[in-house]
């Protein structure tokens, strides 16, 4: 019968431990993206200023931001373009290429980015159902102890009851966060390759502007 208790408890304790989690991942994914967001705008200034591709010049800050690594991708492209096959190919083949590294720089920006949002979608999904069966379990050692002492008393009830009781406003509560948390940043995955793909589009407009193939 003392068994039957540690097992609301244990449920009582993951439902602490991914709480904890839930709320670590979020602070962790908010710096990164304001981190991102700070090094984002500096690119986008340089940008903006740039009418040559080889005007570039970003510093330290400017290069945390995903945009920064996207420009870094293309530019190295560009320049194994350059020394590797310099007249072999022509300006669609170039273009498809660079194309090709800054699509794939995304693509790695996006996953990067991704990190941590399945363990809130699943902590969302999964935490009510957890607290549900410390519930029931709670229930359940409840009325055995019914059982067993032949009271149905405030006394005999009132423990299992209210720990089971705790057990569905923890589920809940752990839930709510990891669902709010999941929903926002997976909107913000999407306007941040939204705003890649632009900026690709910006790159390499600025290096057929530039000749393909600024120095």
């Amino acid at each position: 019968m003392d068994a039957i208790p540690d097992i609301v408890d244990l449920v009582l304790w993951l439902l602490a431990a991914l709480s904890v989690l839930t709320w670590t991942i979020m602070f962790v994914k908010l710096y990164g993206l304001w981190r991102n967001d700070k090094g984002n705008r500096e690119v986008l200034r340089v940008f903006g200023e740039a009418r040559q591709i080889g005007e570039i010049r970003l510093d330290d800050e400017a290069m945390r931001g995903p945009l920064a690594r996207l420009y870094s991708a293309g530019r190295q492209e560009l320049q194994t373009l350059q020394a590797d096959q310099p007249n072999e190919l022509d300006h669609k083949d170039r273009r498809e290429m660079l194309q090709h590294a800054l699509r794939q720089q995304i693509h790695t920006e996006q996953s990067q980015m991704e990190n941590g949002m399945a363990f809130l979608a699943s902590v969302g999904s999964t935490s009510p159902f957890i607290g549900l069966f410390g519930t029931v379990w709670g229930i359940m050692h409840a009325l055995k102890s019914i059982s067993s002492s032949g009271s149905a008393g405030l006394d005999v009830v009132a423990g299992p009851i209210g720990e089971a009781l705790i057990a569905t406003a923890m589920g809940i509560a752990a839930a709510i966060p990891a669902v709010l948390a999941y929903n926002y940043f997976l909107r913000r995955v999407r306007l941040s390759v939204a705003a890649m793909d632009h900026f690709a589009d910006r790159f390499l407009h600025l290096v057929i502007k530039s000749g393909l193939g600024g120095k």
